[in-house]
């Protein structure tokens, strides 16, 4: 078995799309619209399937915002200087709401950031080598 994506529901595509691409790196690698049953879709990622997971962003037509509710935790992403990417982020208007930092009680750096929806994404400080 494999993880092929993650489905996050958003109120305005092409913003969402400009933050992923943009800001966090990732590449847009389909879109597709479906106006008879009145969704957009987005799949972006680090790579294609089946050797990455990837993100798809769903536009239903006409919702401008979702109540996130108390389930969802957060998407995370392999980040190789957790500090520097919060830098980046914020220097490109995304949200940084817990600095680059160890994780309580042990030593990986971590760092929390939410996207145009307010969806949570972990940066998780890993040297790519």
């Amino acid at each position: 078995m494999r993880l092929l994506h993650t489905m996050l529901r958003v109120g305005d595509l092409q913003r969402s799309i400009d933050f992923y691409t943009n800001i966090m790196g990732m590449t847009l690698l389909r879109q597709s619209e479906n106006p008879s049953q009145h969704y957009s879709l987005a799949f972006l990622g680090y790579g294609p399937n089946p050797e990455h997971a990837e993100l798809e962003l769903t536009y239903n037509h006409g919702v401008s915002s979702y109540e996130l509710g108390t389930a969802y935790g957060h998407i995370a992403i392999a980040v190789p200087d957790a500090a520097a990417a919060c830098e980046r982020i914020r220097a490109g208007g995304g949200n940084v709401t817990r600095e680059a930092g160890p994780v309580k009680g042990g030593s990986t750096v971590i760092a929390f950031i939410t996207d145009p929806d307010g969806y949570k994404v972990e940066l998780i400080e890993r040297r790519f080598d």
